[in-house]
């Protein structure tokens, strides 16, 4: 016996959800069947108002809701320094730090070939642009450490030579409290080439 149509609509809806598989899916639809009419009223309208609500910053690429954009236009920033990102997702872990207080810059993802990801892809050439027409000293480069990040890295490394800014990244290695017999060869050997002596 399958499922009524609508039902499996909804199932094949909720699939496109990253890491949401069939089980899951199925038992979120269930869950919803359980909702009475004014909570599935206010989670539709939430969702139908996505795009008139929130938006991405021409300049950054950061999200924001209002016609301004909280990091942009703050005179609290550092507008010298410019952190570099995959996704304006990955902005909102580094404000949770409160280490942080220049600028941002969204590229929408990493170089991935496989994917058809190319540097055309991502926004570069606006980062590169940004660097030409403001005063940047240094450019963060806070990517993820895995191959397509790294290559990522390297690749915005050899872009940004020309300008003449300070090009960093954030440094991995042993997470707090962490004992070395547990520690991967991997992360120990980034922990080891990103040594700090100033400790």
């Amino acid at each position: 016996m399958q499922y009524p149509p609508h039902l499996i609509k909804l199932i094949q809806v909720l699939k496109k959800l990253p890491g949401v598989g069939s089980k899951s899916a199925e038992r979120f639809a269930f869950n919803l069947l359980n909702w009475n009419p004014s909570q599935l009223h206010e989670m539709a309208d939430v969702m139908r108002e996505i795009h008139a609500k929130l938006k991405y910053c021409a300049g950054c690429g950061c999200l924001r809701e209002v016609d301004t954009c909280a990091f942009c236009e703050s005179p609290l920033r550092l507008p010298d320094v410019l952190c570099v990102v995959a996704s304006a997702r990955d902005v909102f872990a580094i404000e949770s730090t409160h280490e942080y207080k220049g600028l941002y810059h969204v590229l929408g993802g990493v170089l991935s070939p496989m994917d058809g990801k190319g540097p055309d892809k991502l926004s570069i050439d606006q980062l590169k642009k940004r660097i030409a027409r403001a005063s940047i000293q240094e450019v963060v480069i806070a990517l993820d450490s895995t191959l397509e990040g790294d290559a990522t890295a390297l690749y915005l490394k050899r872009e940004l030579e020309p300008f003449g800014v300070q090009v960093s990244r954030l440094a991995f290695g042993l997470p707090m409290g962490s004992s070395l017999d547990y520690i991967d060869g991997g992360t120990l050997a980034r922990a080891l080439i990103g040594r700090n002596r100033t400790w």
